[in-house]
């Protein structure tokens, strides 16, 4: 059986063959990945690597940092190298949580949320490490005989503060993850063929061998025969059948240790078209050999296609035999009988063909070839729907599965049960409802007469053919059944978010190279991973006074409106209104659910917001610093280009904003300085302009950039935000500085007879007193 080991972390490596993987991985890796080397046991040693990311604490799935392995086949070895780096004056040591799962990316759950109904959620296999340890280089994760195919690795630091931290405002520390995979793969592999003896003789090293299961077997017998030990009786061998999996794993693993010479394992519904590898191992000692012989037997059976043409011969009109439990014997209908023969040959499901249509990016419909979403259910065989889920790119959504039958279809003591399971079908529906297959647990599902409806959402399915099985059982009767017939609907499709995230949340693509899944950002303090957790979530009153609040603060920018018309500043007027107009309409679509108004896109709104604001405080610093009239127009319009090329570079970091207001700001104390100098008296000259408009107005500029810059948070976002419109849109009215005296502006040079006139401006304003 597999085992998994963590070096380094609160987990310990198990013994046995994980002694041997850290034994065989101990020496050197190859210098590229790729690169290989054979060792003394036939295997040979691959090392694959990818760049490492940047961590982030966790609010959401987008915050996690993804992996993407490809494991080679025949690897019998595994383990992960977790490698950690940080740099930066703030690190601490932080815990890091690294996820592990074969087939898709793993279903996490770090804020303890609830997930929506009728999902099924498996706990990933995870490890948690501090930083300081796996600085140390020793923290490694370790698999025997792994599944090959796509395995996933996600890390992430704890949850965040929820604290909204400007860019650049603080020192931050970057926390680099990156993971290497080591593989040991066999290259000396036993072909077992069906019916054929197979002849093996274990030494100190275990005997690799590996069987192709074609489609539609029903049973796989494995068998060893002329079991003898040179040291004991007996035939002491362990079988361990299929690749080990996380998080669960569905390894078969057959102990012989009896005294006779031979023992067997039965595997029901293996899985279909693919190698299956086995490992024997030695179990009587270093120095005793076993002989032994390997046999497979296959039970299959003919499946019982359900055409296009024959469904449509049997719909709508199609009639029942209730008295003899199967359909009617007219050319137009089909013979499924009791006695499971078809043309002499014996089957075991009815096979319903299914379309795979792809709407979009990790978005598939599926549908039954009838053209209708029924499908005939029976009492003598199951029904089978394959789902073709295998290209390697559709593992990064919600596969979402409903079930509906009418109320006179299925009666008191009748049952339609179904399994979804993926590799192979689950057939054994006379025997049990576990929906287990050889390696892999399937997940039920029932519609009786007292519920005729049911649901499964399966985030992240596995990369593999799923399977849809239906058959209409009876626990308490089986006679009940024998003229029983139930249709059906199905729906079956793949979704990126399950209902898009509902209103309060946005469903974003995220993307690892070339592998596209999805993920929900939630919005409004609900959480989840379908934003359908409201243990936080603001009420709908909350969410209207916050909406109110972000977009009537902006009415405080009338202020500024009001005193730059009066002071005859129109262009700080229009920047100003700017500003109103764009903030008030970039809040009120930021908001979830229905208090939500978006006049153009979220991101042109946003893009608008923030010109506006950096703008607004440019022209602000400019006009205080009375310039001269053509030396103000350039730098004003410079200044607005800059911010709006810095903003396309990096919208949130902190010098977009910064940068250009601090440039401002010291040509204004260079322009002020001068007119101390040149008048020798302090500029500005009245004291009431120092008192009741210059210090409050800086006051007011200084507390609105230390809420915006320390105090904001994911909870008071929506009324310190708004504090901060006021006190910025106030500091603006406070700041603008008196009109000037009044005076002719211009005086005409020459007036030509064509009624055109030369004209200059008498005034200087770098001489202006006020």
């Amino acid at each position: 059986m597999g085992r998994v080991g963590a070096g380094g972390a609160s987990r310990k490596a198990a013994a046995g063959p994980l002694l041997l993987l850290m034994l065989l991985l101990a020496r050197p890796p190859p210098a590229a990945a790729g690169d290989s080397k054979k060792s003394e046991s036939g295997l040979v040693s691959e090392h694959f690597s990818q760049a490492p990311q940047k961590l982030s604490f966790y609010s959401w799935y987008g915050s996690t940092r993804l992996f993407h392995f490809r494991v080679p086949p025949d690897t019998v070895l595994l383990r992960w190298l977790l490698h950690v780096s940080q740099s930066g004056p703030s690190c601490t040591d932080v815990e890091i949580t690294v996820h592990f799962r074969y087939g898709a990316p793993p279903v996490i759950n770090p804020l303890g949320t609830s997930f929506p109904e009728n999902t099924l959620r498996q706990p990933s296999f995870n490890i948690r490490t501090l930083l300081s340890t796996m600085l140390l280089g020793n923290t490694s994760v370790g698999i025997s005989h792994p599944a090959p195919g796509d395995w996933f690795v996600v890390a992430h630091l704890p949850p965040s503060s929820q604290k909204i931290e400007v860019k650049g405002s603080v020192p931050t520390c970057a926390y680099m993850f990156q993971p290497d995979m080591l593989a040991m793969r066999v290259v000396e592999v036993s072909i077992l063929e069906p019916d054929v003896p197979l002849p093996q003789t274990l030494l100190s090293h275990p005997s690799y061998l590996k069987i192709f299961v074609p489609e539609y077997t029903q049973e796989l017998r494995l068998e060893l025969r002329g079991c003898v030990s040179s040291v004991s009786l007996g035939c002491p061998v362990r079988l361990t059948v299929g690749g080990s999996t996380l998080p669960r794993n569905f390894q078969k693993v057959l102990t012989c240790t009896g005294l006779t010479p031979s023992c067997h394992l039965l595997l029901s519904s293996p899985p279909w078209g693919r190698w299956l590898q086995m490992t024997v191992e030695n179990l009587a000692g270093p120095h005793a050999s076993v002989v032994f012989t390997a046999e497979a037997a296959f039970t299959v059976c003919r499946p019982w296609s359900v055409t296009f043409h024959q469904l449509m011969k049997n719909n709508p009109n199609q009639s029942y035999d209730t008295s003899v439990g199967q359909l009617s014997q007219s050319p137009t209908h089909w013979d499924l009988g009791r006695s499971g023969r078809v043309d002499g040959g014996p089957f075991c499901l009815l096979n319903y063909p299914v379309m795979r249509e792809d709407t979009d990016v990790v978005s598939i419909h599926f549908q039954p070839r009838n053209g209708a979403a029924f499908v005939m259910v029976h009492s003598n065989m199951p029904s089978v729907m394959r789902l073709r889920l295998d290209t390697g790119m559709d593992s990064g959504g919600s596969l979402i599965i409903m079930l509906r039958t009418n109320q006179t279809e299925v009666i008191n003591g009748t049952l339609v049960a179904a399994c979804v399971t993926a590799a192979s079908p689950f057939l054994s529906f006379n025997t049990s409802l576990n929906c287990t297959t050889a390696l892999f647990q399937g997940h039920p599902m029932f519609l009786s007469a007292s519920s005729h409806t049911a649901n499964l959402i399966i985030p992240y399915p596995e990369t593999d053919n799923w399977y849809l099985s239906l058959q209409l059982v009876c626990p308490e009767s089986s006679e009940d059944c024998e003229p029983a017939i139930a249709r059906v609907e199905t729906t079956l499709y793949l979704v990126p978010c399950l209902n898009d995230c509902g209103p309060y949340g946005q469903c974003l693509l995220l993307r690892r190279y070339g592998y596209l899944y999805a993920g929900c950002s939630c919005k409004a303090g609900w959480r989840g991973w379908s934003c359908t957790d409201n243990s936080t979530a603001q009420t709908v009153g909350q969410q209207r006074a916050a909406a109110l609040l972000l977009t009537l603060s902006n009415l405080m920018f009338l202020a500024p409106i009001a005193v730059s018309v009066h002071r005859s500043l129109l262009v700080e007027a229009s920047v100003y209104f700017y500003t109103m107009f764009f903030s008030t309409f970039y809040h009120a679509c930021d908001q979830p659910g229905e208090a939500v108004l978006c006049i153009l896109s979220y991101d042109t709104l946003q893009y608008c917001d923030f010109l506006g604001s950096g703008a607004a405080t440019w022209v602000t610093i400019l006009c205080m610093a009375r310039l001269k009239t053509i030396l103000k127009q350039v730098l004003l319009v410079l200044g607005i280009l800059v911010i709006a090329m810095s903003l396309q570079m990096d919208r949130r970091g902190i010098w977009n904003l910064m940068g250009p207001c601090l440039f401002g700001f010291v040509i204004m104390a260079s322009m002020w300085m001068y007119r101390c100098g040149h008048r020798r008296q302090c500029y500005p000259t009245s004291w009431q302009r120092w008192v009741f408009y210059l210090l409050p107005g800086i006051s007011m500029a200084s507390v609105g950039i230390a809420i915006y810059t320390s105090m904001m948070t994911s909870e008071n976002y929506y009324y310190t935000h708004s504090i901060w419109h006021i006190l910025l849109a106030s500091s603006a009215a406070f700041l603008l500085p008196p009109r000037e005296e009044q005076a002719e502006s211009w005086s005409c040079l020459q007036q030509f007879p064509c009624h055109y006139q030369i004209c200059r401006n008498d005034r200087d304003e770098l001489y202006t007193v006020t």
